[in-house]
């Protein structure tokens, strides 16, 4: 039996089968994202044909995207990646919310590990900063949390 990854430790995605779910809005942060997790997926000992990604057009289609995966089965995790900035409007707490809401009840509901790695920033600059490559690179970070939950999830 796999053990789960031990806090500090490098998550092992061997074996394992993990969508990306990225979202087209704001593409120039979220290839940021993306790019992150495709090297974290590879540094955990990822094989590239297992990693699949696929793009929905911005933050609040990334739940449906996940419930159609979990549903699809094969999968041992998604990877939700988007970037929501506040503006003047009540649309950035509308969006960000819903969508944190559907990745978890898609979670629940589907056995799945689902992890958020959708950046909700007040700047532009912010969002950026989450995305280049490097040890604070959030898409990195939502593919490391899924891997060790999904690893959690197959000791049980």
């Amino acid at each position: 039996m796999t053990q789960p990854t031990s806090p500090g430790t490098r998550p092992d995605a061997r074996g394992l089968n993990m969508t990306l779910l990225a979202a087209r809005y704001h593409a120039s942060v979220v290839d940021g994202l993306v790019e992150g997790a495709r090297a974290a997926w590879l540094a955990a000992g990822g094989e590239p044909g297992r990693l699949r990604l696929e793009y929905v057009p911005g933050a609040f289609e990334l739940p449906l995207a996940a419930q159609a995966v979990a549903r699809g089965g094969g999968q041992d995790g998604v990877v939700a990646l988007g970037c929501v900035i506040r503006g003047e409007t009540l649309h950035f707490e509308l969006v960000a919310g819903e969508c944190a809401r559907g990745l978890r009840q898609v979670g629940l509901a589907g056995h799945l590990p689902v992890a958020f790695g959708v950046l909700t920033t007040d700047t532009e600059a912010q969002a950026i900063a989450r995305s280049v490559p490097g040890p604070d690179n959030k898409g990195a970070e939502a593919l490391n949390a899924a891997v060790a939950m999904a690893r959690l999830l197959r000791s049980f």
